[in-house]
């Protein structure tokens, strides 16, 4: 989700090197932590890779409060959706944390579905080995005594080193009403997952009539709402041929706002979709509403420059390997541009406007036009403001931060830093905007020192709830976190 500058005061000149080798800014321990958990999926960067990334993890854990770290885990699963880097947080903090009575409740608190349990052992147990901690075991088994009898079939992860019957049988959960029957069928091995849709799909792949019996297993799914939204978007080009009338009702599941809302999907996703169903119009119209719906918060800021990093480093891989970083920009900007109307621009080695947009075209048609524009590779933060011909109140760029401009500018092209493009910008255009800096790879460094510029960092669409309140409130982040309650 986001990420800012935290302190009021901020040192002058650069006082740290980024990942690429250029002159940065550090950030504060509380908002790099943040950043990290709301951007990284445990994947290899540019700059950085799986291991590193949990490497400065750990690093983060020691020099934050264990209490703040536990509350930026359960605000990055519950609030954005981030899985793999918050099993890695529960993991380091059952190794660092010991008697502390707020323990239990964050394991509750963190673990959404029950294979976040089996995701958070087998990185204790993997990097940790025995014996496992009691507040771990005693937290997990609390976790998985709210699932019900459907959640624990589904997520059974047989054929994984730690399945769900090896948590039960380290935790000894508490059997409720709703589950007392499936953990004991659980821990029998006669559990099955019945429901789901693996399950029907797979029932109704061995039947001699296979492509009736999966229209029909399809037909259940979706006439019943038994599918869940992140499986609905995976599987949209499956329902298109193998059930091509129930196109219509995907459609309509598509655009539902509750579902939308209560998924945690992030925004990206939907791009990854429609690659998949280029040939259905009807399944493209209705992902391109839905993302309408889940950015439906984008904020007014009235005379805004929208600006996206267009360099090398942003071709890295974000959604497993499916988009770049440069997209997901794409795609946040094309959002802005549709609610406010903005001036659109792409920097690399120079800078310059995105031509041909029309605010009444799609989201993803937009995003499309925004992504394969291109004035170069280079990462030359200078540019974006020598470039600025207009007066703007607000300034939103969305890059991974990793400028390496030398001083005494580059090839030549305007102003040697962003602090000094920026301050000629102002003289030039008599204008103060605020600045709104995203980091979309978590790498931990800024830009930027002075007043009126916020860095923040994230995939969510939530990431633009915090936009107004940093213009108030420059701890609005911070200040959400801490106000989770464990």
């Amino acid at each position: 989700m986001s990420r800012f500058n935290s302190t009021l005061t901020r040192p002058v000149e650069p006082n740290t090197v980024n990942l690429a080798g250029g002159a940065a800014f550090a950030q504060d321990a509380k908002v790099e932590l943040a950043s990290l958990l709301l951007t990284n999926m445990v994947n290899d960067q540019f700059y950085r890779s799986n291991q590193e990334s949990l490497a400065t993890l750990r690093a983060l854990v020691a020099q934050n409060d264990p209490l703040f770290a536990a509350k930026a885990a359960v605000f990055a699963r519950n609030e954005y959706g981030m899985r793999s880097i918050t099993h890695a947080l529960a993991g380091e903090l059952a190794a660092s944390v010991k008697g502390v009575e707020w323990s239990k409740r964050f394991y509750d608190r963190v673990i959404r579905r029950p294979d976040d349990a089996t995701e958070i052992l087998a990185y204790y147990l993997g990097n940790y080995g025995k014996p496992v901690p009691n507040s771990l075991k005693k937290g997990l088994g609390r976790a998985l005594g709210k699932f019900d009898s459907y959640q624990l079939a589904k997520y059974r992860g047989e054929g994984k080193d730690i399945s769900l019957v090896d948590v039960v049988n380290l935790t000894h959960p508490k059997p409720t009403a709703k589950n007392a029957d499936a953990l004991s069928k659980l821990v029998a091995g006669t559990l099955k997952s019945e429901e789901t849709w693996e399950a029907k799909l797979s029932t109704a792949g061995k039947s001699e009539d296979k492509e009736s019996a999966k229209a029909d297993a399809w037909r259940e799914l979706l006439e019943s709402r038994k599918i869940g939204y992140f499986a609905l978007l995976k599987n949209l080009r499956n329902i298109a041929e193998q059930a091509p009338e129930l196109v219509p009702v995907a459609c309509e599941l598509l655009v539902d706002e509750k579902l939308i809302r209560n998924s945690l999907v992030l925004p990206f996703r939907y791009i990854t979709a429609a690659q998949q169903v280029q040939q259905y119009p009807a399944l493209l119209n209705a992902i391109s509403n839905a993302i309408d719906v889940s950015l439906v918060n984008v904020p007014d800021f009235g005379n805004a420059a929208v600006v996206v990093d267009g360099s090398g480093s942003m071709g890295s891989a974000v959604a497993g390997g499916q988009l770049s970083c440069k997209y997901v920009g794409s795609l946040f900007a094309a959002a802005l541009f549709k609610k406010n109307h903005s001036d659109v621009f792409v920097f690399g080695t120079t800078s310059g406007p995105v031509t041909g947009l029309n605010p009444a075209d799609s989201t993803l048609s937009i995003a499309e036009k925004i992504n394969v524009t291109s004035y170069g590779h280079s990462t030359n933060f200078p540019a974006i403001f020598d470039g600025f011909t207009a007066k703007y109140d607000n300034v939103i760029i969305f890059s991974d931060m990793q400028a390496w401009v030398p001083r005494g500018g580059y090839y030549g092209y305007g102003a040697s830093n962003p602090q000094e493009a920026l301050k000629d910008y102002k003289r030039r255009a008599k204008a103060d905007p605020f600045v709104f800096a995203f980091d979309l790879a978590g790498y931990g460094s800024a830009q930027f020192p002075e007043r009126n510029v916020f860095q923040l960092a994230g995939f969510s669409d939530k990431t633009f709830d915090l936009l107004q309140a940093l213009k108030t409130d420059r701890q609005a982040l911070v200040r959400k976190i801490e106000a989770v309650e464990i």
